[in-house]
């Protein structure tokens, strides 16, 4: 039963500062470290936390705002995690509830494992889609493909921010603007003069994540899974939209398996904005 000094405890803002809290709040949950991570959404974001009377982090989570920063057309949450001796003790539900009071108006989406999944619809998120994370080493088989695909230069980055805006439905310029800094590959692809796609590769603790992934179509997508593919000597990792049947299958024929999936869930929102028939993986699920 909890506490009423550990439920009385303020919610408080969380900075780059805090990184190593948060790494070890995640490594007390069983997952990976991801100091790389925490760091670029710290900064790329908003952190929520509350303290540990006994040291360390009781909660945390992140909230990635998108669009004006007045008024974000969108919030993604994610990361949120309580720590294994508070579990089950209503901290979760509290830092929740003060993240969603803060977003007033503003929608919120966040991606939702089974064990999370109930408290977030007692909250009111409503599931929308669904995501199968894919892991493994690539084997590409004979890959020819006639699209064409490159490292980004700084030039790239203008039209890169057009295209994801159009696609996503809302600005994320302070989150992709950090890609070049962030990922050790950022490639793009074209065709008929202009981009028609990006992605990148960054690393995680066992692997380098594929995220985001954003083509003109799955043959485009392709093309930048293997470009990328080519220029990493680790596993790879990515979260890719169950709808994209065709590029799934394709990944599990070149040695990925599934590991894990996850539902999408809004509020405030019936449906994510944008296109998803171009969005086909999140930079990450924590910032979609």
């Amino acid at each position: 039963m909890s506490t009423p000094s550990l439920l009385s405890l303020p919610i408080r803002r969380l900075w780059p500062s805090d990184l190593m809290s948060c790494a070890d709040l995640s490594e007390d949950r069983g997952w990976l470290r991801v100091e790389h991570k925490w760091g670029f959404l710290l900064t790329a974001g908003t952190g929520y936390g509350i303290d540990d009377p006994a040291g360390g982090l009781a909660a945390a989570c992140v909230v990635t705002r998108y669009g004006p920063p007045d008024r974000p057309d969108l919030g993604a949450i994610g990361m949120v995690l309580v720590a294994a001796r508070h579990a089950r003790q209503g901290l979760g539900r509290r830092l929740m509830r003060h993240v969603v009071a803060a977003m007033g108006p503003t929608p919120l989406t966040l991606h939702a494992t089974p064990y999370g999944r109930p408290l977030y619809e007692e909250l009111g998120f409503k599931a929308v889609g669904r995501v199968e994370m894919v892991k493994g080493d690539f084997l590409p088989v004979g890959e020819t493909s006639g699209v064409a695909t490159r490292a980004a230069t700084a030039e790239d980055l203008a039209p890169v921010l057009r295209l994801d805006e159009e696609v996503f439905g809302a600005d994320r310029t302070p989150l992709i603007a950090r890609l070049p800094a962030f990922a050790d590959h950022f490639h793009v692809a074209e065709g008929d003069g202009r981009i028609a796609g990006y992605a990148a590769a960054w690393p995680n603790t066992d692997s380098h994540v594929i995220g985001p992934l954003i083509a003109h179509d799955t043959e485009t997508a392709k093309a930048l899974v293997t470009s990328l593919a080519a220029h990493v000597d680790r596993p790879l990792r990515t979260d890719i939209d169950v709808r994209h049947e065709d590029l799934l299958a394709w990944m599990k024929e070149r040695g990925l398996r599934a590991v894990g999936a996850s539902d999408v869930m809004t509020y405030g929102i019936p449906e994510l904005p944008g296109d998803w028939t171009r969005r086909f993986a999140p930079l990450t699920v924590a910032a979609t």
